[in-house]
């Protein structure tokens, strides 16, 4: 069965996929979705309507809510066959990995109706509010509040480190709706229209000069009440599994090659470093550590993907997957040498740049979607089930 729809897939892909979508694309080729989406290539929205009509941007949702109605094993299948002709992915939005799976579990039908097709044909972009300047890591100590006035919640307070706010179409937010619940139990998952008047956004900017990141500021701002997710001050559940999402998401980047020209540390060694150092030797062991660690990393995801519960690992893989990330960049920086200090083009290759930005990008890693202390934390408490 497996092997007809192979057939299938490869034809429709050849048939469909457009020259320009079968090329490395980079970061300004990404497509993301939204009402603010702009397509550098024509091509680009071409092959995402195309893939949309098929429901192959969430080849496993249902096929009334946009998706293809594919099988997990069927998935598998035609992300082979788009790597084998090295099509792009042609919407690469965190909301078919996050607020989508989640409103596939816990929305209404109407949540469902109205925000699913819109996230799987990338009508909309979403961004995700949920720490704040006083609540970070104590996610729990939020402090934005939504109190119900007739049909609606009128929300009040701040949000930080928001990606993409400037962008977003919608937020997924937690409020606080009971301020004399015990903190966790006074939370509540609302959707709110970022056109909604009373919202406004500030870009923060990060050491790597290149930051998607903003303060969003919410004054008297109307919500209809039909837009909570679940049931009143019982957001905290639906908070903790979003994450679980995030962190999975997140620990995909313990897979990615490096960036730029996409060389891998053996061929930056290859070009970079110098073979008569007497130090090469401890380099050459250092490249293959960490291509040993990237293998089992992979093989760790591979069996997360295979196994009913994937939730457990979420915190395993955010924290050995960014913990990686950061080590790669380190290791790759120490290859270029002085040529690791270029922030521009000017006297430095694309590439170099790219690397030195995203080296610093990288300090980040260990601290959104919950940092490494965090994962620590939880990995000994709900996996090892160690005291407190």
């Amino acid at each position: 069965m497996h092997e007809s729809f192979r057939q299938h897939a490869r034809s429709w892909l050849q048939e469909n996929c457009p020259e320009s979508m079968r090329t490395p694309g980079t970061a300004d080729d990404l497509i993301r979705g939204g009402s603010r989406q702009v397509y550098n290539n024509p091509d680009a929205k071409v092959w995402l309507e195309r893939m949309a009509a098929r429901g192959w941007t969430v080849p496993t949702w249902p096929r009334a809510y946009g998706g293809g109605g594919l099988t997990t094993e069927e998935a598998a299948v035609l992300a082979e066959e788009m790597q084998r002709i090295n099509a792009r992915t042609p919407l690469q939005s965190l909301d078919t990995i996050m607020i989508g799976p989640l409103l596939l579990e816990h929305g209404t039908e109407t949540q469902k109706q109205e925000f699913l097709p819109r996230i799987a044909r990338g009508d909309i972009l979403w961004c995700q509010g949920y720490s704040e300047p006083g609540a970070g890591s104590d996610l729990a100590a939020l402090n934005t509040s939504a109190v119900l006035d007739g049909g609606s919640y009128i929300v009040n307070g701040a949000k930080i480190w928001t990606s993409y706010a400037h962008y977003a179409d919608w937020m997924f937010c937690l409020v606080r709706t009971d301020k004399q619940a015990r903190k966790h139990e006074g939370i509540s998952f609302l959707l709110i229209d970022m056109q909604s008047p009373g919202i406004t956004t500030a870009p923060i900017n990060l050491i790597s000069g290149h930051s998607p990141f903003c303060q969003v500021f919410f004054d008297q701002v109307r919500v209809p009440a039909a837009h909570l997710v679940g049931k009143p001050n019982r957001g905290w559940p639906l908070a903790k599994r979003l994450l679980e999402l995030e962190r999975t998401m997140i620990s995909g980047i313990g897979e990615d090659e490096l960036g730029g020209d996409g060389l891998r540390l053996d061929e930056l060694a290859y070009v970079y470093a110098n073979r008569a150092d007497p130090h090469y030797p401890t380099l050459r062991h250092d490249i293959a550590a960490q291509r040993i660690n990237d293998r089992a990393f992979q093989l760790l995801s591979r069996l997360n993907g295979e196994t009913a519960d994937q939730a457990r690992l979420a915190s395993v893989l955010k924290l050995c997957g960014t913990e990686l990330n950061k080590q790669r960049l380190d290791l790759a920086v120490n290859i270029l040498g002085t040529r690791g200090l270029g922030w521009s083009a000017g006297g430095f290759t694309a590439n170099e740049a790219n690397l030195t930005r995203d080296w610093l990008r990288s300090k980040a890693n260990s601290i959104e979607g919950g940092s490494s202390e965090i994962q620590l934390n939880v990995i000994a408490k709900r996996i090892l089930g160690l005291p407190d």
